[in-house]
């Protein structure tokens, strides 16, 4: 690949198979092909016209100034005006298989046109926009939302926004311990403090390798690409309710799904909505009880949506059960996680039709201060945190302390529990043919012909 001598571009380019070297040199001699490019280098209109609508532009241009960044000679010199195939292929390796502190000087150069030793929050923030919107795209040109649909979640534009605030939070200056949202927006940060940050929220440095690979059509079939995929996107299951619109936005989705443990996050299947079931506490115990693991969100009058994660199937009963896997969240108007905290074992509460102990669904902390509490009298809550939930360390979720439910719903997490498996099982007549010709031939109906859903694939 090209005739430089640095050894530190080779040692770096060695951490990838010759497979995946013949891959990449394919790659750029593929993006080569465009009009305006030579045939050892490519400026930034021709790599935009080669990746076509493969990518959102705004990202096509922050690829670019990335790759540019690339220096195979390891010597100080200029960017030039077009990249070569060193650079490209340097690229690849250090966002797809790159340490983080290669990640974090290839993400610098991301964030500002300007070649700056440092960037602003601000800088960082716009660049987290610009990166999630383009996981979304891609995701959704690649037909890899796996049932999800930007028409029927809530709006991922205001989605893209939360998450990006969410995942700027633990970027810090060196030395400091917090800062507010405002000072971190007007602070500037070294390539160290970039640095550092990735290490800590790696959804950054997954949502990067996603962009690349699917962007650039390059070593998208590799076992980490579906590790990524299935750790972010759950197969959606809601059955024929093409009119069900989700409380939850895309870039929501992908948060909390991969907060999830990882037998969870392969598919969602919808259990209970307001909008399908009604406001009916009962109803919500029917549906609830006996599915698995799950997620309940709501929205309360006052426009926030929060909810839980239930690590074991509900059952009614006076007693907490669950474990330390549950977790609270917040939606809107900031997105959020909030995790066990070795105090107690509230984590998850379910009780109906007793005199002697509260009626309800609750999460975390004590009875008459739950962090999450719907009352059995549907239709009203409370969220008591004083200052927090002794559970889960969370603030008051809802708007106001004692909240009214605007919507609701209820998602099983993961494959179906066994004694649903076991009633999803086909009849005796569709493994015999041979038994239900019999009937057929002696004039007998097939009383369940018609009767029983078929199961939907998962792709």
């Amino acid at each position: 690949m090209g005739n430089t001598e640095s050894s530190v571009f080779q040692k770096r380019l060695a951490q990838i198979p010759p497979a995946d070297q013949l891959e990449i040199e394919s790659s750029f001699e593929n993006l080569c092909q465009a009009k305006n490019s030579s045939k050892k280098g490519l400026g930034l209109a021709a790599f935009q016209d080669s990746i076509g609508n493969s990518l959102p532009s705004a990202m096509s241009n922050r690829i670019f100034h990335g790759i540019q960044s690339q220096n195979p000679a390891s010597k100080a010199s200029p960017a030039p005006t077009e990249i070569s195939i060193e650079q490209y292929a340097l690229f690849i390796v250090d966002i797809l298989r790159g340490t983080v502190d290669e990640k974090g000087a290839v993400a610098v150069h991301m964030m500002t046109s300007d070649n700056k030793e440092v960037v602003t929050g601000q800088e960082v923030q716009k660049f987290l926009e610009d990166l999630i919107w383009a996981v979304v795209y891609v995701l959704q040109r690649e037909n890899a939302l796996r049932g999800w649909s930007l028409e029927n979640t809530h709006d991922c534009k205001s989605g893209t926004l939360t998450l990006a605030a969410q995942l700027l939070s633990p970027l810090h200056s060196a030395g400091e311990q917090t800062v507010k949202e405002v000072e971190r927006l007007s602070s500037s940060y070294t390539q160290t403090s970039i640095t550092d940050w990735l290490y800590k929220t790696p959804m950054v440095s997954m949502f990067l390798r996603i962009v690349v690979r699917l962007g650039l059509s390059i070593m998208r079939k590799r076992t980490e690409q579906q590790l990524d995929l299935g750790s972010l996107v759950p197969k959606c299951k809601k059955g024929k309710l093409t009119s069900f619109c989700s409380l939850l936005d895309f870039p929501s989705v992908m948060f909390l799904n991969s907060h999830l443990p990882s037998e969870m996050q392969q598919r969602w299947r919808l259990l209970f909505s307001t909008q399908i079931h009604g406001e009916s506490f009962s109803k919500l115990c029917g549906q609830l009880v006996d599915q698995g693991p799950s997620l309940l969100v709501l929205r309360d009058s006052d426009g926030s949506i929060f909810g839980g994660f239930a690590s074991q199937s509900w059952e009614v009963k006076p007693q907490f059960k669950g474990d330390s896997r549950c977790f609270l969240f917040t939606v809107s108007p900031n997105l959020n996680i909030y995790t066990y905290t070795g105090y107690n074992d509230h984590y998850m509460y379910l009780n109906h039709g007793q005199q002697t102990m509260p009626n309800g669904l609750g999460m975390g902390g004590q009875h008459d201060y739950f962090g999450l509490w719907i009352d059995s009298n549907f239709g009203k809550g409370h969220s008591r945190a004083k200052p927090r939930c002794t559970t889960y360390n969370s603030p008051q979720l809802s708007g106001k302390e004692d909240f009214a439910i605007d919507t609701m719903e209820v998602w099983a997490l993961g494959e179906l529990p066994e004694h649903l498996q076991a009633k999803n099982k086909k009849s005796v007549l569709d493994a015999n043919p041979e038994v239900q010709a019999l009937l057929e031939m002696t004039g007998r109906a097939r009383q369940s012909e018609g009767l029983r859903d078929k199961e939907e694939d998962d792709e």
